[in-house]
């Protein structure tokens, strides 16, 4: 007996009504697991470390050999090189004086070098013109670090357009006057102007309080407490990488090969915080790769076979395509923290690090974790397509024998910059010197 047209009517909405019953289950099944997936990811951004919240223990090899502090200063061809001890790892004393409001955390200051320690003997005649423009230096410096009081809280940028440029500038002209001063009645002295250029002072860029906490405070603290990590890399990569490619649009997002991870959200390990800490799972971007005419490059270009131990030497750094103007400091929580970054012409931003140890044996490699003899970052805002070169003042090496002295390049949170092929060779280079 054949079923009415009525009875099958009747069927196919029973079945439609199962279809939205069900689909109604899913929904908001659904939705129950997004909102556990946001709030848990609440919750774990809830318990990560804020940078810089506590002052620790320096680790070994953290601070300068001459007891000055995380971050020492030389003055090379016409500017302020930065190297940074233990990458930037503050002393328990420097942290505290910080977190006090000491100098590591107060106004941005400007720092120039001296004049008058590199003028020859001043004649009697001119004496009165110099002292009158020393003065004047003085005066310089005084107005370019009123101006930062009241403005130093913006960005780089507008630091070096308003006031370091500007006091180059007045600087350069009155090193002109003191030079054509000494002129007139004595041989002229050469190399003047290059004592114009000046820096923004160690406890500005180190503490936190000038580079608007890029290294040590109020941005790491945002980042590192959130932001960072748990909006963008939880946010961002759980989005794009999840739906955007995920999704079909590139092979399942994996090329068609058996990719095991590609981000912490299957991990066992606790996140990576900035901290210099193992057994963690980082969750920040990989970030921007420049083209391979681009991608940054260096060699050690002066170097000694042989020193005494304890003598001092110098290491000649050449780099090509590494602009050395940004450096998150590993111990105040910038390790791993942030993504590579291009600037405009497509160079690698970051620094360069530089590190002896003592080899034990030339036919095994040596412990991973031992801590190096003489350990440095380095940055000082130059580098360029053109190859230019840093000196690296090493203070001695303290043991007998064959030390392994490497330079890596780093990208603001000192990862080795990527390269564009697989072929391409990294950012390195290193050198054996006989300790006697």
């Amino acid at each position: 007996m054949r079923r009415s047209t009525r009875a099958r009517r009747s069927s196919g909405n029973a079945r439609s009504k199962r279809l939205l019953a069900v689909v109604g289950t899913l929904a908001v099944f659904g939705g129950i697991v997004a909102v556990t997936q946001i709030s848990s990811a609440q919750d774990r951004r809830a318990t990560v470390r804020t940078a810089s919240a506590s002052c620790v223990a320096a680790s070994p090899g953290a601070t300068a050999p001459d007891g000055q502090g995380s971050t020492t200063r030389t003055w090379q061809n016409g500017r302020w090189v930065r190297n940074h001890w233990g990458d930037g790892q503050m002393s328990s004393a420097e942290c505290q004086e910080t977190k006090g409001g000491g100098a590591g955390a107060g106004t941005p200051t400007v720092a120039c070098p001296d004049v008058r320690s590199k003028l020859p003997q001043v004649p009697d005649q001119a004496r009165a013109e110099v002292d009158r423009n020393l003065a004047l230096l003085d005066g310089q410096i005084a107005e370019a670090n009123r101006r930062l009081a009241a403005d130093g809280a913006r960005n780089g940028d507008f630091i070096n357009n308003a006031v370091l440029r500007p006091l180059a500038d007045k600087r350069t002209a009155t090193l002109n006057r003191i030079a054509t001063a000494i002129g007139r009645v004595a041989e002229r002295p050469q190399g003047l102007d290059q004592l114009a250029q000046c820096a923004l002072a160690d406890n500005a860029q180190n503490g936190g309080g000038n580079n608007g906490g890029q290294n040590g405070g109020g941005n790491n603290g945002g980042q590192t407490g959130g932001n960072n990590n748990g909006g963008q890399t939880g946010g961002n990569n759980g989005g794009q990488t999840g739906g955007n490619n995920n999704g079909g649009n590139n092979n399942g997002g994996n090329n068609g090969l058996g990719v095991l991870a590609k981000d912490c959200a299957n991990s066992r390990l606790q996140a990576h915080d900035g901290f210099q800490n193992g057994n963690r799972c980082v969750s920040t971007a990989f970030g921007e790769v420049g083209a391979a005419a681009n991608n940054p490059s260096l060699l050690i270009t002066q170097f000694p076979n042989r020193v005494q131990r304890n003598q001092p030497f110098t290491l000649r750094v050449s780099t090509r395509n590494l602009v050395r103007d940004r450096f998150l400091a590993a111990g105040q929580g910038g390790y791993y923290l942030e993504s590579s970054l291009l600037n405009d012409q497509g160079l690698v931003r970051g620094h360069f690090h530089t590190a002896c140890r003592m080899l034990g044996s030339t036919r095994q490699p040596p412990n991973p974790q031992d801590v190096p003899a003489f350990f440095v970052a380095t940055e000082d805002g130059r580098g360029s397509a053109q190859p230019d070169d840093v000196l690296i003042q090493i203070p001695g090496l303290p043991q007998s024998g064959l030390a392994q002295c490497a330079v890596w390049a780093g990208d603001g949170s000192h990862r080795i910059p990527m390269m564009e092929r697989a072929n391409q060779t990294p950012a390195f280079d290193v050198v054996r010197i006989r300790v006697n």
